[in-house]
């Protein structure tokens, strides 16, 4: 099914879209790292794994810094296109520095797809929910947090659950409706 054109969209869908986009943008500008390295990046992925089981879902967990790989964990049940959509993810956010699904959403709300205005491939830039950009305190955009293998929306709340409660934030305030 294609996604509705903006024009196709109801002024509610309207609404809730721009309702998320700025939860999404407080969630940004709120879970930001005092320092990041791969002991905070390993407790990441290590916290993020221990959700998907409480959550008894199967997700691929990756956390760079760049291009190193700081943490990369693939749970039985999920499959090597997990892998490959937690790619195209990343490299959305590592060029625009947004969340994937803050992204997505914008595509939704504008109709100005990545393919078309930005011409950039599908096969490699997704705007889909799962990955959002590490930032430090004072340093900004350092890398990325990506989880694969859930509902897109599913995927960014998963992600940004963990975030909340690794950096000591008030999720109530910043999970989406």
């Amino acid at each position: 099914m294609a996604a509705a054109t903006p024009t196709e969209l109801t002024g509610v869908e309207r609404k809730a879209i721009a309702a998320d986009l700025e939860t999404i943008r407080a969630q940004e500008d709120a879970l930001v790292f005092s320092h990041f390295d791969a002991d905070v990046a390993l407790q990441l992925g290590l916290a993020l794994r221990d959700a998907a089981l409480a959550q008894q879902v199967a997700v691929t967990i990756d956390i760079r810094q760049g291009d190193n790989i700081l943490f990369f964990h693939a749970m039985p049940g999920t499959a090597p296109a997990n892998a490959d959509w937690a790619r195209r993810k990343r490299n959305v956010v590592e060029l625009l520095r947004r969340s994937s699904y803050a992204v997505g959403l914008e595509i939704r709300l504008t109709g100005d797809p990545l393919d078309g205005k930005m011409a950039l491939p599908l096969r490699d830039y997704a705007a889909h929910g799962g990955c959002f950009p590490i930032r430090v305190t004072g340093a900004g955009h350092c890398g990325t947090v990506t989880v694969s293998g859930l509902p897109q929306r599913e995927d960014h709340k998963l992600v940004v659950g963990v975030l909340a409660q690794m950096l000591g934030k008030d999720l109530a305030v910043l999970k989406l409706d």
